[in-house]
């Protein structure tokens, strides 16, 4: 489902922070929202996430992770595409065994010639070599996570999760409310790092009631059970789902 009309030469902080709020994220140069999701054969429920930055508070394991990095370099600055980013996508993508567009342009911008999101960077560098990157958008309230990669050398020192952590610190440092790092889904573990930096100040769409809750597994399940008993009662176009 998609939200953005093709005539929007820009979407404005206040229009980004209402379609996150609303259980909606970019993909390349428009916003959507899906419940579902297949994988390998299956059919899983997707549950949007959110951190509220007020209750945001880290513990021994993601200090640590700050600590561990300490030493790197980082830059913020306005997204643009580099063929040192290209270069370091490249390199992440070569290491990974999940789907992943080709490029950084691919994922960001798929031809268009105008970002219309307002969109940085965090560059981590070791010396003056590039380890990683961390693409987002910002609205008035809230920041959106929307890209991470790295070198894969440096794949023990989590840098991933690093760079969560950093968007989290940037959207603190600019007194906004929420941090929005993406979904999660049911029965599949796979997307559940996104919970990494504080479980406790987490909330979850309910795309039922349009509320966010406070994050729970068994508030996932219950959400999970209603989606898919729902599904079951109707005849369905799948693309309409997704």
């Amino acid at each position: 489902m998609s939200a953005t009309p093709s005539y929007m030469p820009i979407i404005r902080g206040d229009m980004l922070d209402y379609y996150l709020s609303q259980g909606y994220y970019r993909m390349q140069q428009d916003l959507f929202t899906c419940r579902f999701l297949p994988i390998d054969g299956g059919f899983y429920t997707v549950h949007w996430l959110r951190f509220v930055l007020a209750d945001m508070q880290y513990g021994p394991e993601q200090r640590r992770l700050l600590r561990l990095n300490e030493r790197f370099s980082t830059f913020i600055r306005p997204f643009k595409i580099t063929s040192e980013l290209e270069e370091l996508y490249a390199q992440y993508r070569s290491s990974i065994t999940f789907d992943a567009p080709e490029t950084v342009e691919a994922f960001m911008l798929a031809g268009a010639k105008h970002n219309v999101f307002n969109s940085e960077v965090i560059e981590v560098r070791d010396g003056g070599l590039l380890i990683a990157a961390g693409i987002f958008d910002s609205g008035l309230q809230s920041l959106a996570g929307i890209m991470n990669f790295y070198h894969p050398e440096y794949r023990k020192r989590s840098l991933g999760k690093y760079l969560m952590l950093l968007k989290i610190n940037h959207a603190l440092g600019h007194q906004k409310a929420h941090y929005y790092p993406g979904y999660v889904v049911h029965n599949y573990p796979k997307f559940d790092y996104k919970l990494f930096p504080c479980p406790r100040a987490t909330e979850v769409f309910d795309c039922v009631s349009g509320l966010w809750l406070p994050y729970s597994r068994e508030v996932v399940a219950s959400q999970s059970a209603e989606l898919m008993a729902d599904l079951s009662e109707q005849d369905f176009d799948f693309d309409e789902l997704i």
